[in-house]
């Protein structure tokens, strides 16, 4: 009996180890829904604010209530390839598809406080973002959520734009 006690307590407590290292999910219910991307803008250094993916961009972001995402930005002008086969198109056609969008999905949580989400992302469409974690500033104002990026090594701040869908 006593050797059961010992080893019971040797698996909660590697239940607990292994719990204490996971990602905590979002504490908060603030963006917990599906939302419809209204823009896709950059801010330039000098303070400028433009479309980053066309003036009509589509997307989605879904967060769940146990801490899952997805988020899905697209050019709305995208060029197609020419042979119709994703296997068989030129560097150029390659080149044009991977900057017309932009995905991720992972878990996250929020900083209500702070008004942060951090993005704990699994796999994105831009590879060094696989396993990596990364903290985005947001506002949300009634069903408008918008998230700043941290900016790209030229300095442009990439902004999100998103509406709830109801």
């Amino acid at each position: 009996m006593k050797k059961q006690t010992i080893a019971l307590k040797k698996g909660l407590l590697l239940i607990a180890l292994a719990f204490g290292t996971m990602p905590a999910f979002s504490q908060s219910k603030l963006l917990v829904g599906t939302w419809r991307l209204t823009a896709a803008d950059k801010i330039l250094a000098d303070g400028t604010r433009q479309p980053d993916y066309g003036p009509n961009p589509h997307g989605i972001a879904i967060f769940t209530a146990d801490g899952h995402y997805v988020v899905e930005i697209f050019r709305s002008d995208r060029t197609k390839f020419a042979s119709g086969d994703r296997a068989k198109g030129t560097p150029e056609e390659y080149q044009a598809a991977l900057l017309s969008a932009s995905c991720h999905f992972g878990t996250y949580n929020v900083d209500p406080v702070k008004n942060t989400i951090t993005f704990h992302t699994d796999r994105a469409s831009f590879p060094n973002w696989d396993e990596t974690t990364r903290v985005s500033s947001f506002t949300l104002d009634g069903d408008k959520l918008t998230w700043h990026v941290p900016p790209r090594p030229d300095g442009v701040i990439p902004v999100s734009v998103f509406s709830r869908v109801p």
